[in-house]
């Protein structure tokens, strides 16, 4: 007697199973054969067509009982007009695609937590076709970030990043208020943020009141000649950076010039000096009293670093955290150490979007939690080559992520 498995239970509308098998290599073999109760339309403009001829195909499935699973469809080349061919609509699998819709989302959702490798162990699948499908599978499924669309923002923040270590940077755009990533864009030069500053609508560009950004010269352009109207601001995160850098030089120069006891006493100090002294433990606090006593330059380059951050503590207006910042690049130039002189020149020239915090407090800390998600990215992919797959990926990691149709949640 001839069984058949109804389509709604296996999720293949328009097919009729007839027969499931193991085969010699252990795959699970579905053989279908279309549901003649269906009629065929146009997978392209949706129209219905007449009957030409049959076709069939073997498509990849989501696995079964520890199997890799392979669909045997049946399905109709119809005719539309008057000469036109074209293969009837599937719902459960793109037009000439090898695999099903539902396994795409299966290797998505593997592909945003694991390295494409894994999940071609995983699967069985070429590495190259997994790629290939979660690329695939975003384009298709991610919300389209067109400029003109973007409403009611008013603090931007940009930043840039590279698919890897020196290689192939883009841009990102956010919303400060919402956190929602707004544009990616190839590139961190001035026109690369022009491009998408110019897009925006006139409502929209001249509602925006402040961009955050770091001390780039790019696109602290870019928002001058595209939007005269806002503020830049110069974030606390990106000065501090900077300033890390120049007392690590103070470390280091500190420690060629001294004696190998002292020098004893500096190695291995580079995280004691930059971290905030209540993310010390005891001992580690211990450590950095002893070493500040022991050494001035560092002593003086440390209290400098405490004191710029306190910079950002409540200014009563821009013109009282001007004041308090030139009072402190003066007490850097006098310390006589060059790193320091030199970096305070650095903060004289951006002092305007420095103190422009007071009328706008924000800062890129959403930019720079963006850019966590998108570091692991280039780790799970030790570097992506593609350059576009690894935008795709960005915007992917600024959505929340779906549930699983092959697990739904329960109503």
């Amino acid at each position: 007697m001839r069984t058949t498995i109804p389509a709604g239970i296996v999720g293949l509308r328009g097919q009729v199973v007839n027969a499931v098998t193991v085969e010699s290599d252990g795959v699970i073999g579905v053989s279908c054969r279309r549901d003649a109760r269906f009629v065929p339309v146009d997978a392209v403009t949706g129209h219905r067509g007449r009957p030409n001829r049959w076709r069939h195909r073997r498509v990849w499935d989501v696995p079964m009982f520890g199997r890799r699973v392979a669909l045997d469809i049946e399905y109709l080349e119809i005719v539309i007009g008057a000469r036109d061919r074209r293969v009837e609509r599937l719902d459960f699998v793109e037009a000439g695609a090898r695999y099903t819709r539902r396994l795409a989302e299966l290797v998505s959702a593997l592909c945003r937590h694991l390295p494409i490798s894994a999940v071609s162990r995983w699967t069985g699948l070429a590495w190259r076709t997994v790629k290939d499908m979660d690329r695939a599978h975003l384009k298709a499924t991610l919300p389209v970030l067109h400029p003109r669309d973007i409403v009611g923002v008013r603090l931007l923040g940009v930043d840039e990043v590279a698919r890897a270590k020196g290689h192939d940077y883009v841009t990102v755009v956010y919303d400060l208020e919402s956190g929602n990533l707004l544009w990616v864009g190839d590139g961190r030069s001035a026109e690369t943020l022009s491009v998408f500053l110019a897009e925006l609508s006139e409502d929209t560009a001249n509602g925006i009141q402040a961009v955050a950004i770091d001390m780039s010269a790019a696109f602290a352009k870019a928002v001058r000649e595209q939007l005269p109207q806002a503020s830049i601001v110069h974030d606390r995160f990106h000065v501090m950076q900077l300033y890390s850098k120049a007392l690590d030089q103070v470390r280091r120069r500190e420690f060629k010039q001294a004696s190998p006891d002292h020098q004893d006493l500096i190695r291995g100090s580079r995280y004691l000096l930059l971290r905030n002294r209540d993310d010390l433990c005891e001992a580690q606090a211990q450590h950095l009293d002893r070493l500040l006593q022991a050494n001035q330059g560092l002593q003086t380059a440390y209290v400098l670093k405490e004191q710029l951050q306190a910079l950002w503590h409540s200014p009563k207006d821009v013109a009282d955290m001007c004041r308090r910042l030139a009072t402190w690049c003066d007490l850097a130039q006098a310390s006589g150490l060059p790193s320091l002189r030199r970096f305070a020149k650095t903060l004289q020239q951006h002092s305007v979007g420095i103190c422009n915090y007071a009328r706008f407090p924000i800062t890129t800390a959403r930019v720079e939690a963006g850019n966590v998600a998108i570091g692991m990215i280039r780790k799970r992919a030790r570097g992506l080559i593609d350059q576009d797959y690894f935008k795709l990926k960005i915007r992917q990691s600024a959505t929340s992520e779906p549930p699983l149709a092959l697990f739904p949640r329960a109503r």
